[in-house]
């Protein structure tokens, strides 16, 4: 199978395993880390750590998780001096659309161009993206539409941008049942059934997509509290029923969709990481995403990982960041 298959915890080349004082002293200051800054469209909540003159790293997180994906790994980043940025999706968190008018997208477009909004407001020209499920496919369009913006990019499940046009094609049984809940929020149902339930649903998904991450209530928890936002469920729904094809985008991002549309490829340094036991997205399908990236490509297999690399490996995800950060450094 194509792919380094990465040892955990200590990863392919470095070991910075943080002390029982730096984490306990980060879970101190999480609280007080919350910021806010306006783009365009939303207020985006996010919290930054390190120095500000340090190299700019931007963590993003899937769906339905938030930014407490990153707790274990942000300490390594900032312990050598990056500047470790983590958002609030849009429906997430603190995260506010500026205007009602706005429509609650949750489409591809809509979280790339969230992505280069937010890095346009702080004013950082360039940096180093990392994310997975929504904040992978954030990331990923960013280093298509936009390489000069992106150093390097480490991507859960390697190219996320999605192929719309070929959506209406069956997959294998095995994966149209993994796929169930976006089929289940097509429906009013579904649509209802997260209103209703979004913990209780969240929560499930979860397990299923990690069968080895063995997280307890306080730990879901810490992260639940982002899908209370107003907006959480709309964007949902949007996104799911959009990539089908079943809803309608966001007509101010259709020239972006335009240019996704034709699957642009990736001229960054990549690093693609996959869990080996993704409830999702199983190794199977991005064995073959090499050819969409046409610069340095790593793909690494992580074992007993599922869909959530940064909280069952979070010392295998600043591995990759920081391998990336030692390759472009000259």
């Amino acid at each position: 199978m194509p792919g380094t298959r990465v040892r955990l915890p200590a990863g392919p080349s470095m070991n910075l395993e943080p002390g029982i004082g730096v984490l306990n002293n980060w879970r101190m200051t999480q609280a007080a880390a919350i910021k806010h800054i306006r783009t365009p469209t939303l207020d985006i909540a996010y919290e930054e750590h390190g120095p500000a003159t340090g190299t700019p790293v931007i963590l993003l997180h899937g769906w339905p998780y938030d930014p407490r994906d990153y707790d274990k790994v942000v300490p390594l980043l900032v312990a050598v001096g990056c500047r470790a940025i983590v958002p609030y999706l849009r429906g997430y968190g603190p995260t506010r659309f500026l205007s009602e008018r706005t429509p609650r997208s949750g489409q591809q477009a809509a979280l790339g161009n969230d992505l280069k909004e937010f890095m346009d407001a702080l004013g950082i020209a360039r940096t180093t993206l990392a994310g997975y499920d929504w904040g992978g496919r954030a990331a990923c369009i960013v280093a298509a539409l936009w390489p000069g913006r992106v150093r390097a990019l480490v991507s859960g499940n390697a190219y996320n941008i999605q192929d719309i046009a070929g959506s209406v094609r069956p997959d294998t049984p095995d994966q149209e049942h993994r796929f169930w809940y976006q089929y289940y929020f097509h429906t009013e149902r579904g649509r209802a059934g997260l209103e209703a339930n979004r913990r209780e649903l969240c929560k499930f998904i979860w397990r299923l997509w990690s069968p080895h991450w063995q997280f307890d209530d306080a730990t879901f928890e810490a992260s639940a509290k982002s899908f209370d936002n107003p907006d959480f469920v709309a964007v949902t729904i949007q996104s799911y029923r959009h990539r089908f094809g079943y809803a309608d985008g966001d007509p101010a991002l259709e020239p972006i969709e335009q240019k996704l549309a034709a699957r642009p490829t990736i001229s960054v340094p990549t690093i693609a990481l996959q869990g080996e036991v993704d409830g999702v997205g199983p190794p199977a399908r991005s064995e073959k995403h090499a050819r969409f990236f046409t610069a340095s490509y790593e793909r690494r297999l992580l074992p007993r990982v599922g869909h959530n690399p940064p909280q069952e490996a979070p010392q295998a995800v600043a591995n990759a960041v920081l391998d990336l950060l030692r390759a472009t450094s000259s």
